[in-house]
């Protein structure tokens, strides 16, 4: 393994690398792994630009334009918020150095901690659609008009582009004077704040409650939303009608489900219970495993995504296109 790279500022070493550990206490497995891995990715990159494809080339599902618009968004999220991850593990499982840069470690937080926050007010912005869909079902086209689900989705991008910024410059502003191993797979926030010099607990609270803010506000709008969605559905004297109210929200509901309670168990535990081996298994879930199940979940729970993918799977220009933009 590389030895850690510094240089020294007045009598401070300072830290210029860090060494990513990942599951390099596995060597015997390693060749496994990248199989394992590799696999994952190339499943869910082809089953998220499955459902962009199913979006943009179908026009049947144009028809409810908002819950499709949102849904082209999230799978165009998980592509990318799954290559900030993985593509870097592929490369340490076949590396023996596993380094990566002070700055490329500020920069693969901020990624990991955009994209997560934007599915955080996105996931809210798809509850609020079936809130309004359910709920105002006649004023629905007006008030989810294009423009209005556009302006939803640029909200969204801004909150998780803005919102962690300081949550990052801050960590990354405190003193690294060694040692530089990360005992994790990726440059996540505690396993980083273990390696700064000095008292970090101001920093720790600070991180909290900007994690609070960013989880708890739309996971709320969430809950209020599917409140005011059951309480109509239970007001239905149609069971034909309850049924399909609840098959609509069943795949976004499963996705929330998944995506914010491994980000809750992972950033709202206090320190004291943050476990090396346990924090790594729970990242792989929100940051692996989640991203995978979620073109899963909307293909094989959704009717109409289904009967879409049928449709354009049996058309021959589709895997020609599908081919020639791969």
């Amino acid at each position: 393994m590389k030895p850690m790279a510094n240089k020294r500022q007045g009598n401070q070493t300072i830290i210029t690398e860090f060494v990513l550990l990942g599951f390099g206490n596995l060597p015997q497995l390693q060749i496994l792994l990248f199989m394992l891995f590799l696999v994952i990715y190339i499943v869910t990159m082809a089953g998220n630009i499955i459902i962009i494809a199913l979006v943009v080339a179908n026009q049947n599902l144009h028809t409810p334009i908002p819950m499709y618009f949102f849904l082209w968004n999230l799978s165009f999220l998980e592509s990318c918020y799954i290559s900030v991850t993985i593509p870097k593990m592929l490369v340490n499982f076949v590396s023996e150095e596993r380094t990566i840069s002070f700055t490329g470690c500020a920069i693969q937080m901020h990624f990991i901690l955009s994209l997560g926050t934007a599915e955080c007010y996105l996931l809210a912005a798809m509850a609020y659609d079936r809130y309004r869909a359910i709920c105002s079902p006649l004023h629905y086209p007006t008030i989810m008009n294009p423009r209005a689900c556009a302006k939803m989705a640029i909200a969204c991008w801004l909150c998780g582009i803005l919102m962690p910024m300081g949550k990052v410059i801050w960590i990354f502003s405190l003193p690294y004077c060694g040692p530089n191993e990360i005992n994790h797979f990726f440059c996540d926030i505690h396993p980083v704040l273990k390696l700064a010099c000095g008292d970090t607990s101001r920093s720790e609270v600070f991180i909290v409650l900007i994690s609070l803010i960013i989880t708890v506000i739309p996971f709320l709008m969430v809950l209020v939303s599917y409140a005011c969605i059951l309480y109509t559905i239970l007001k239905t004297t149609s069971s034909e009608g309850r049924h399909k109210a609840f098959s609509t929200c069943s795949s976004h509901l499963t996705v929330v489900i998944l995506f914010y309670g491994s980000a809750c168990a992972m950033y709202l535990r206090p320190k004291s219970s943050h476990i090396a081996d346990v924090d790594r298994v729970v990242a792989l879930f929100y940051t692996v495993v989640t991203p995978m199940l979620n073109p899963m979940i909307y293909s094989l729970r959704n009717q109409e995504v289904k009967v879409a993918l049928g449709r354009l799977m049996r058309r021959k220009s589709f895997i020609g296109w599908f081919w020639w933009s791969g």
